[in-house]
């Protein structure tokens, strides 16, 4: 987990990068305050099991104490391993993908001229095009392969690009505005 100093995006200061050491998905969660991990890692590990039918086995991180939530690991049998004192290379595929997130996030920012405070937008959009890149690590496959099908990009969409949203009402006439002019930073989930 990584703090943004300086930038609130609607409230979030931090988020928390999840990778899955099996396929490299990767998922990511804005977080308003640090104490919003315990939760997260529940219900994440409840996601798993329901969406995936498997059990989280082992969660790595560094020595936040956020992550020291030993109850929780052991009702559920994960192991929980934490990395040394300047040591992230225990961590390294996560530290790999944090910063891959957070390069590839600050070109999208610049290239759209979209201002700071939607860099939480922009990790999350970041973390699903990675997700659906192949790479070489899964034999040229790409993480969202491994455990969906192909990815779809048709669907992909130029991040800070123009859109329009709807305003269809009942109360307009022929001649009112159907739409408002947006800048695309994402899909609802």
């Amino acid at each position: 987990m990584r703090t943004i100093h300086n930038i609130i995006s609607y409230g979030h200061k931090y988020f928390l990068t999840i990778v899955d050491d099996y396929s490299r998905y990767i998922w990511v969660f804005p977080l308003k305050q640090k104490s919003a991990v315990v939760k997260i890692l529940e219900n994440f590990v409840v996601f798993i099991q329901t969406q995936f039918g498997t059990t989280v086995k082992v969660i790595r991180s560094d020595n936040e104490t956020e992550f020291f939530v030993t109850n929780f690991f052991v009702n559920k049998g994960i192991i929980y391993q934490t990395s040394c004192v300047n040591t992230p290379q225990k961590i390294y595929i996560v530290e790999k993908k944090h910063g891959n997130l957070l390069n590839v996030a600050r070109a999208l920012m610049i290239q759209s001229y979209l201002p700071k405070i939607y860099w939480s937008y922009s990790v999350i959009r970041v973390a699903h095009i990675i997700n659906m890149l192949p790479t070489h690590v899964l034999n040229d496959f790409s993480p969202h392969e491994i455990y969906k099908a192909p990815p779809d990009f048709n669907r992909l969409k130029v991040f800070g690009s123009l859109c329009y949203a709807s305003t269809l009402s009942t109360n307009k006439s022929k001649f009112d505005l159907r739409a408002s002019k947006c800048v695309f930073i994402g899909f609802k989930k």
